[in-house]
């Protein structure tokens, strides 16, 4: 292949020795192996470096594969390691009732990993079409980018660990994302890492990118933040295990549980920012009781607080039929005051499949759900505006993953995620989901308050800076001040249209050098 001689010779020679003998099953299982070391890029590990062999490794041998078929099965090798690896905590959510489920242990990760790998062939195949050399390279960068984007959308969406949340681990690295998105973050991180391959001046252009994205970053983290609204969060995390949540024998001691946490959170806000209004945020369905259905519930809940204060608590919500059997149920956040009045209530939109709705009922051989009834979607985002609050924006557990989608037509002063990642115990999983939610908060220029069953629950400024955090799997309180709105971004006012546009750039650069190559040849 053209000028990819400039890649280590044994490299790429070891990567191209099967790609069309008998023994092709030894390269599937060398891009199998390539895959799954990419996915050490990711939280927690963030060992960004590794990309550096395991993308070109891509690169290379699809390439150089004698056709298109074999490229697609290198490909489909590659993205079916890279999403086994970076999922494999899912199964935890199994063992949670793995006397049922204890048969898909084996099939669940590896499962939803052939649709999921199957996106890796768009820019294996797009990439065979330009011309050798820098053309090639920019059209497997922009197809990267357009099969992630791709697949936030196709079946509901399931934008899980995109290449650009590799730099997560820090506010500096990832603040370019205000302009460009995760999606643009991600198109710079494939031409920085593929770019070496070009020798020299590829590798110079590599490092020039890093320094540029370091240099946005300290110019945008340097100016002073603004004083905190005059709020004090209270996130409580009940570290509750998901194997406990909903017997019967533990309701009572679970709702105990999280008023006591609030009560001394409350005592902590009120001494340390006495002239504070405080708002307490309960995780995704902390409550084991009908907050919205249930007064006597609702007014326990709240019986710690002081006048003025809010509770907004992870909740079911439902509606009844007069015999009183539930007839439709939603996944909510119930907004209450001081004397458990119903305020406002927000119902989740982007459902799980299989989680919290079962796709095709009736016709497929399993149900997961584990109520009788699917959850129902809510309307859509809305901000929410409380008495003595700045205007909020609610997203429910993987709501907050979804680049471009996390904040209402009317902006709000904050975002407020709330989750239960006790589903996947200690393992990486909750730090993908944390990372996600730290790159909508630059993303938007909005600061973001997140509560977590077993964590991690954080508070983010505008700027995704670390404000507080309580880590994996302990119980307390985060308190910490409100930060305070940023001006709009530019993904904030344009959206997907900012990297979609940057990435119709670079693939169109891509045709330009591609049809110059043809004329010279």
């Amino acid at each position: 292949m053209a000028r990819l001689g400039l890649a280590p010779a044994r490299f790429r020679a070891a990567l191209t020795r099967r790609l069309d003998g008998p023994g092709f099953w030894r390269a599937l299982a060398t891009a199998f192996g390539l895959g799954a070391f990419a996915a050490l890029a990711l939280p927690p590990v963030h060992a960004v470096p590794v990309l550096l062999v395991a993308l070109p490794g891509l690169f290379i041998m699809t390439m150089e594969a004698p056709s298109a078929r074999r490229a697609a099965l290198l490909a489909f090798a590659w993205g079916w390691g890279f999403h086994v690896a970076g999922l494999h905590w899912l199964t935890n959510a199994i063992l949670t009732e793995v006397e049922r489920y204890w048969w898909l242990v084996p099939l669940a990760v590896p499962g939803l990993a052939i649709p999921l790998a199957g996106f890796t062939l768009i820019p294996a195949l797009a990439a065979r079409w330009a011309a050798p050399g820098w053309p090639r390279i920019l059209a497997f960068a922009s197809a990267w980018v357009a099969a992630e984007m791709l697949r936030g959308i196709l079946f509901t969406g399931f934008p899980w660990n995109l290449i650009g949340s590799v730099w997560a681990f820090g506010a500096l690295p990832i603040q370019s994302a205000a302009w460009i998105g995760v999606h643009g973050l991600g198109l710079v991180t494939m031409l920085v890492v593929l770019a070496p391959m070009m020798g020299g001046r590829g590798a110079a252009g590599s490092l020039a990118a890093v320094a540029a994205l370091a240099a946005f970053g300290l110019a945008r983290l340097v100016p002073q933040e603004a004083d905190p609204e005059p709020v004090a969060l209270v996130l409580v995390q009940g570290n509750v295990a998901q194997e406990a949540k909903w017997r019967e024998d533990s309701r009572i001691p679970i709702f105990q549980r999280y008023i006591d946490l609030t009560a001394a959170g409350v005592r902590a806000a009120q001494r340390d920012a006495p002239d504070s209004r405080i708002l307490v945020i309960w995780p995704e369905t902390a409550s084991p009781f009908l907050l919205a259905n249930d007064p006597n519930a609702a007014r326990l809940a709240t019986a710690p607080l002081p006048p003025g204060a809010t509770l907004l608590a992870g909740s079911v919500r439902a509606e009844f039929a007069p015999d009183g059997r539930p007839t439709r149920v939603w996944n909510s956040l119930v907004a209450l005051d001081a004397q458990g009045a119903v305020l406002d209530a927000y119902d989740k939109v982007h459902l799980v499949p299989f989680g919290e709705y079962t796709p095709l009922r009736g016709l497929l051989p399993i149900r997961l759900v584990l109520s009788a009834l699917d959850f129902s979607a809510g309307p859509g985002l809305r901000r929410i505006s409380l008495p003595g609050l700045p205007s909020f924006g609610s997203l429910i557990c993987y709501e907050v993953i979804f680049p471009g989608a996390v904040t209402p037509a009317d902006r709000p002063g904050f975002l407020v995620n709330v989750t239960n990642d006790a589903w996947f115990g200690v393992s990486a999983g909750p730090y993908q989901h944390l990372a996600a939610a730290r790159l909508r908060a630059v993303e938007e220029g909005l600061p973001l308050a997140r509560a977590a069953q077993t964590g991690i629950s954080a508070v983010f400024d505008a700027r995704g800076r670390e404000v507080e955090r309580l880590g994996l799997a302990e119980t307390g309180v985060v308190l910490a001040p409100l930060p305070r709105a940023g001006s709009p971004t530019p993904f904030a006012s344009l959206g997907l249209w900012v990297p979609f546009t940057f990435l119709a750039l670079v693939a169109l650069l891509s045709g330009i050098l591609s049809n110059r190559k043809t004329r010279n040849a």
